[in-house]
This record gives C-alpha cells, structure tokens and sequence, in this order.
C-alpha cells in the first residue's frame, strides 16, 4: 500500500452526510479532502480547474448515484461515470452509496466503477477501501465481507460466505460480531448522553436523570464486554471502561495517535473534533425556548438544522482558505468583519441558490442577489456585534488557549472544547439570524417563500406582521437597554443549542473599551443602573427602618387603641342587653 497521501473528491447530494463525512476523514493522518460538492456538474468543473494547476491535487473520486434511491438519478450517474471515466481514463473512483442491487453493482463496474462501499461502512474500512482503490486496486463491499484484489470480479455470494479454515468458528464470530455491534450502540448513546451534560444551564431534574443515563451504559458497556467476550480474547485484551468516553466511534483512530505522538492536537483534528461535536448537538430540537425572537424562529426545524449545516460547512471552507494563505494571528483582529461578513454571503448563495429567481410585483429578481444587497443592515444590527470571533478562530487556526470566563482554559482541555463549542454554536444561530433577515425586511410576505420555508404557524399574513414587529421590539430593547446592561455587566449572551432547544447563557468578558465609547440613552442607562446600585441599599436600610416603625404604630399603637375601643363598645352592648332584659322581667313581676 502506498505512503503518498490520500487527495480526495467527493460527490454527494445530502449536505448532513457530506459535511459529517468530510468532518469524520478531516481527523485521519495523511487523507485530504480537496472537495466537496453536490453534483457531477461541478465536480468536472473542479476537476477541470485541477487538471491545469496540478493534476496530483485529486487521486480519488468519491460519489454517489443521485440521492442513492431514484432510478432516473442512478441512470444519471451511471451516465456522469462514463462521462468522468472518458474524460479522466486514470482517476480511480469509489461508489459510497446506499444501494445494494447486484445488477446496479454490476453495472457500475462495468462502466468503470473502481471500487464499491456502502454507506454506513466503520471508517477504519471505509479508508482502507478509499486507499486500495486510490494504489490501482479494487474494493467490492457485499453483505458483512470485503474482498480486495488487484482486479477481481464482483464476488458471488458462496464466495462471500466460506469461512476461511484460520476464520474464527461462526458462533463465536457471530457472538463477536453482536458484542461489537452493542458496544458501538452504546458508546454512540453513551457519547451523546455526555454531550447533553455538557450544555450550560441544564435543569437540575434532567442533568440528574442524564446522570443516570450515563451510569446505566457505563455498567452495560462493562457487562457486555465480559458477558460476550471468550476466554482467549479476555487473556488477549481486557477492555477498560473509559470514563469518558470518545465522542463519536469514528475519532477513535485520531484520538489514540493524539495519545502516542504529541501533547497537542493537529490544527485539523482540533477543529474535526469540535465541529463533529457541533453536528451532534444540531440533532437536537431547534425550537427557540427563550423569551428573546429569532429570525430563525419563522423557518421550519428541518430548515433551520439545514441553514446551520450549511454554515458550519461554510466555516470550514473558510478555515481551510485561511489556512492556506497562512494567515498571521494578528491579523485575525483587523479581517474578523469581512470574514463574517464572506461566510454571510457565501451562506445566502448556496442555500436560496446562486442563480435562483422569482416574481417580486412586476419585477423577475434574482434572491441572491436581491438579499445581498441588505449587508449594511445585517452586518450593523447582527455580524458585527457577534461576540468571541477573533477568540473562536484563533483557537481553531492557531490553537490558541481560551481566556474566557476570567479563566485560561489550555487547548486540548475539555473546558476549552465546551467554551469554544458554546461560541462555535452562537456564531452559527447568529449567522443564520443574519441569513433571515434581509429575507424578512423585503420578502416576508411572498408566497413561494412562506411554502418553501416557513412553519405553519406563522404562514398567515398577519402571524408574520406580528412576529416582525416583535423583531422590531427586539432589536429596540437590545441597542437602548440589553446592550449597554450587558457591556456594563462586562457579559456576553450566547445562544446555545440545548437538549431541550436553542437556549441562551452569559459568559464574563472585559467589555471597559465598549462602556468607554457608550452614548446617549445606553449611557444613561448604566449611569441609571450605577446610580441604582449607590442608593439601593441605602434605600433598603431606610425602608426596613420606616416599614418597621410603621409596623410598630400600626399593630402597638394604633391597633391596641381600636381594639380597646372595641372592646369598651362591645362591653357597654352587651350591658345595655343586660339592663334591658332586666327591666323587661320587672316589668313582668307587676303585671
């Protein structure tokens, strides 16, 4: 097997499968992804592109037929593979597809297919099948075997079956098979139960219940591994349960070089960590459970998840770019606008689509273009005022530790991965704020808009009208009054993804140059809220000694005074009865 490195490309539709894959092989030694795309189209544009800079840059294709079901998009792929094979008689190309038909298999060799893994293959598998096709090799996945040979035929089922005589015996590889099986399931669960522990400002009720949750599985991973594993393999190995364990399967191979080779993490698998950490929590309902409105809030959740994918796939095209031009640190500071302000772009463009247009009146617009035009707003009431960018893309490029919450967290600490992950997920819910507005100051109340993304609940004219002005408010209430109190509170407000939704949480942060350059009526307000934290104790003082002397007049004073009026008229009652009755029985006696 050869030592170069391993330059990919891959082609695929579903933009959560792309961007986890690209995270997922990001953390693997020696293995590139030069890109990722959607469609055959623009994949011959970059290959085209490669071929006149350096035709080296990509030794691998990897694809899918369409979406992997149609039968019109897998005749198209089969199409665009002859295409590439005609254009490219050299490129080695893999098929990491969800199909599994023989007859589709057959027919994708046939028109020059290398190699075929389906989706789902462990990663370990799916890099040694992407690094035998890219030597010259085939890879032909079928059923629970692979086989490899320089040139071989698609294997028959009898072949796939036999059992080698050096093979294990088929109960005790089936009893393996189902302890790996579980033990994947369960640090899956297990890693994602930890993930939720980690959210700030958790509820004590579900942090307790996820305690137990995790305590469950910690016992389950151990009682697997000695319930179904025999006694040769116990002599071999004994599998510790680790007690914390790696957060998703597929970094196990990252994580155990960061073991042996340095103390520090590569720049690229720093990020794949934290980014695949990121595309688990976006598996979370995406519901606002604040009391604060969000652009957002108007589009449904799978539009929601699919507008923060594709921002966070955007974020890593633009590291890789920064990279790159080997940015310097310090210049981190003086670019952090502009390269909001690229990632804000590049995100409008790829989700409404570059050449998309609609019927606005009597005018044929093109969105894109149309939304683009509003980045002055946008960047003046959103981008500009995202806080912790410079902290955030420091840490990525040039693992640097993070100074946030008056503490120093080191780099490869799992507090500065879960500070960085709450910014990281605030940089995105903002940025996704800042797609959706333009969106709603011109083009709210457009039809196909509404049917494309909106939720039901706010289809309606007059629910948008509503929820726009509640925007309105927003925005009004944070420049006047949340703004300044938060600069005075030397705070930051994050919006996090949480179990439960997309919540909020507040981070320590010097904000003295900010409260220095304070104006007009956020000015007053923190003078108003400096002059209420000089007399509110005093002013408590003198109530509790006014509240209390009034207490004292009314209960000892004044109330004892009525109530001996009371009683001396209660008194003189109840002995005017008793004249009365007496004077009514003497007058009985002489009658």
């Amino acid at each position: 097997m050869s030592d170069r490195p391993l330059k990919l490309l891959l082609i695929d539709q579903d933009p959560i499968f792309r961007l986890g894959l690209r995270v997922a092989l990001e953390a693997i030694p020696n293995l590139e992804v030069t890109g990722v795309v959607e469609t055959g189209t623009a994949a011959l544009q970059i290959l085209a592109e490669i071929a006149q800079k350096d035709p080296n840059q990509v030794n691998l294709v990897v694809l899918e037929f369409g979406n992997g079901r149609s039968t019109t998009s897998q005749q198209l792929g089969l199409q665009f593979c002859r295409q590439l094979r005609a254009l490219y008689p050299n490129l080695p190309i893999l098929l990491l597809s969800s199909i599994q038909e023989q007859g589709l298999l057959l027919a994708a060799k046939s028109v020059g297919i290398n190699g075929y893994c389906p989706k789902g293959t462990p990663l370990p598998e799916l890099v040694a099948a992407m690094q035998e096709v890219a030597d010259g090799g085939s890879y032909w996945f079928r059923d629970t075997e692979a086989i490899t040979t320089p040139n071989s035929p698609l294997p028959s089922t009898d072949a796939i079956n036999r059992v080698s005589p050096h093979s294990p015996l088929p109960f005790s590889k089936l009893r393996n098979n189902l302890r790996l099986s579980g033990i994947a399931h369960i640090e899956a669960t297990l890693a994602a139960v930890t993930a939720q522990l980690q959210v700030p400002g958790l509820p004590v009720l579900d942090r307790a219940i996820l305690a137990g949750q995790r305590r469950e599985l910690l016992a389950a991973h151990w009682l697997l591994n000695r319930l179904l594993v025999s006694s040769q393999e116990k002599q071999e190995e004994d599998i510790p349960v680790a007690d914390e364990p790696s957060i998703t399967p597929w970094l196990s191979n990252a994580i155990q070089q960061r073991q042996t080779v340095p103390p520090l993490l590569s720049p690229g698998t720093l990020q794949s960590a934290l980014f695949a950490s990121c595309i688990t929590k976006l598996q979370f309902p995406l519901r606002n459970v604040t009391d604060i409105p969000l652009e957002i809030d108007i589009f449904r959740e799978d539009k929601k998840r699919e507008l923060l994918y594709l921002i966070l796939q955007k974020l890593a095209e633009q590291l890789d770019e920064l990279r790159a031009s080997q940015i310097e640190i310090n210049q981190l500071y003086e670019v952090r606008f502009s390269l909001l302000r690229e990632l804000w772009q590049a995100t409008i463009t790829d989700f409404f689509g570059k050449f998309s247009r609609m019927k606005l009146g009597n005018r044929n617009i093109e969105i894109v273009n149309y939304l683009l035009s509003n980045i002055q707003v946008v960047q003046k009431d959103i981008l500009n005022k995202i806080p912790l960018v410079c902290e955030l893309y420091s840490y990525l490029l040039f693992q640097t530790e993070l100074n946030i919450d008056n503490t120093s967290y080191p780099v490869v600490s799992a507090e500065a991965k879960s500070q960085a992950l709450m910014i990281l997920e605030n940089l995105l819910v903002q940025v996704a704020n800042g797609v959706v507005q333009p969106l709603l100051n011109s083009l709210a109340d457009v039809e196909e808009i509404k049917q494309n993304f909106y939720g039901r609940q706010l289809i309606s004219t007059r629910e948008i009208e509503r929820f726009r002005n509640e925007l309105s408010w927003k925005y009004r209430l944070k420049d006047y009054i949340n703004e300044p109190k938060a600069v005075f509170e030397s705070r930051y407000e994050l919006f996090v993804i949480a179990p439960r939704g997309i919540a909020i949480t507040s981070v320590y942060a010097s904000r003295n140059q900010e409260l220095v350059e304070l104006s007009n009526i956020p000015l007053v307000v923190t003078l108003l809220l400096e002059f209420s934290d000089a007399i509110a104790p005093r002013l408590k003082s003198l109530l509790a000694v006014v509240g209390s002397g009034i207490v004292f007049i009314l209960t000892q004073i004044i109330g004892r005074g009525l109530g001996l009026i009371g009683r001396g008229i209660l008194q003189g009652i109840g002995n005017a009865s008793l004249i009365e009755k007496n004077f009514r029985r003497n007058s009985d006696r002489f009658k």
